[in-house]
């Protein structure tokens, strides 16, 4: 049975190069969205990963950012492995990230998609049964 990830970035290049990304890796299906009010009304179909942008939306304000997305996964009681992707270096907004429950922050750098692809199959080999 494939493992279902949602993507959630509001960059549609950043969005295009995880699905083919996964798409092409076999056992996962995908599923992408550009905004986490769109990742929230979709949580009914079960997804076992997120992998969230940290920052989405418009200048104004009107939009979800990542971590009030996070908050609202949490707030759902599912049981959602959620990871985030940024460019955002600062210490604080990752151990903040981290402190509202998820399990992992990867830097877009050079190499994310590498980071990316280890930590989404790591996380699937640690969740098989022994």
């Amino acid at each position: 049975m494939n493992k279902l990830i949602f993507f959630v970035d509001d960059d549609k290049m950043m969005l295009n190069l995880m699905e083919y990304t996964f798409k092409c890796r076999e056992g996962y299906e995908v599923k992408s969205f550009f905004s986490g009010e769109e990742c929230i009304k979709n949580l009914f179909l079960d997804p076992k990963l997120i992998v969230l942008d940290y920052y989405m939306g418009g200048s104004d304000g009107s939009s979800l950012s990542g971590l009030d997305t996070l908050k609202k996964i949490r707030e759902s009681g599912l049981n959602i492995t959620v990871i985030i992707l940024s460019r955002e270096k600062s210490q604080d907004t990752i151990e903040e990230f981290l402190k509202f429950g998820a399990k992992k922050y990867v830097i877009k750098d050079d190499y994310f998609i590498d980071t990316l692809i280890d930590t989404i199959e790591k996380h699937f080999a640690d969740d098989l049964p022994n």
